[in-house]
């Protein structure tokens, strides 16, 4: 006599944030699905294990990392939905005691930068180009780390440096400038002086021009996971989404309150089309972003609520 065997756990890569502890906790469960939550502290070596690897069922990735993965044919499919974002004016910085130094001075110098698919940097070059006028090519970016994504080859005006830290280029002289994402601007970051004055304003007029937050982590699953487990992704998706309403009250007004989110809207499309954009004018992907395209291969996500 043949019994069924049960399905295996999910595993699913998530960050610690208040709209994720309800799943990693089991406050909410996922209906009929078993979820594991592998740790990964710090997360980027997890992405690239997930573009290199496909070491997880569903991932939590930055933006250039699944643009780029996408681009080199990764087989993982872009689940909607928003876990991290902010605007990034305030991600370039110098040291305080250096001479002031305007955005659209940067042509000709020496950028840092943890690695040129960083997705902080993705969205500051796009602002140092609508804004000011200065291309990725028109700087050197001067990197600490490899990008996750293994098939992509950096262009020639990247370098790689031997610091471990962007905040030691600065320090040492090595460059006039360096990209800094949130977690970082509080810690190797501490005390660096925004080239944008008025920061703040300048990213909320940005969101406020472009109709979206800057997303910086979204969320995958992989394309056989996909294909032969639909209803547990369904499971998947309707829990997180459960999550992140609950959690609602744990979210102010500001750009990083508002980013997080899960569903398509004209918001996330926008951010896709422009986060599209900005990549192939830095070369970090070759061909144009179908964004109708990545949606229609979600859209049952939606049909399920109707």
């Amino acid at each position: 006599m043949s019994g069924t065997h049960p399905a295996a756990p999910l595993t699913v890569l998530l960050g610690d944030y208040p709209h994720t502890r309800p799943l990693r906790d089991g406050t909410v469960p996922v209906d009929g699905v078993d979820c594991r939550y592998p740790e990964s502290s710090p997360l980027p070596p997890a992405f690239a294990r997930m573009v290199r690897e496909l070491a997880y069922d569903i991932c939590e990735l930055p933006m250039a990392t699944y643009l780029m993965a996408r681009d080199a044919g990764v087989p993982v499919t872009l689940l909607p939905a928003v876990l991290v974002g902010s605007t990034h004016h305030r991600s370039l910085t110098r040291l305080p005691g250096a001479p002031e130094l305007a955005p659209g001075d940067l042509a000709g110098r020496r950028v840092g930068v943890r690695a040129y698919g960083q997705t902080t940097g993705l969205w500051v070059r796009g602002w140092l180009q609508e804004e000011y006028g200065v291309m990725s090519s028109d700087v050197t970016w001067v990197t600490t780390e490899d990008v996750h994504v293994a098939q992509y080859l950096n262009p020639p005006y990247v370098e790689r440096s031997r610091a471990d830290r962007v905040g030691d280029l600065l320090r040492s002289g090595d460059v006039s400038a360096a990209v800094l994402g949130p977690k970082a601007i509080g810690g190797q970051g501490a005390g660096l002086v925004p080239l944008v004055a008025d920061a703040e304003s300048a990213g909320l007029a940005w969101a406020e021009r472009h109709g979206t937050v800057p997303a910086n982590h979204l969320l995958v699953v992989r394309d056989d996971v996909l294909r032969t487990r639909p209803d547990a992704v369904i499971a998947f998706f309707r829990a997180l989404r459960t999550s992140i309403a609950d959690t609602a009250g744990e979210r102010d007004d500001s750009p990083a309150g508002r980013a997080v989110a899960a569903g398509w809207s004209t918001s996330l499309t926008n951010c896709l089309e422009i986060a599209g954009r900005y990549a192939q004018e830095q070369a970090l992907i070759g061909e144009p972003v179908n964004v109708a395209a990545i949606e229609k291969r979600t859209a049952f996500l939606e049909e399920e609520r109707r």
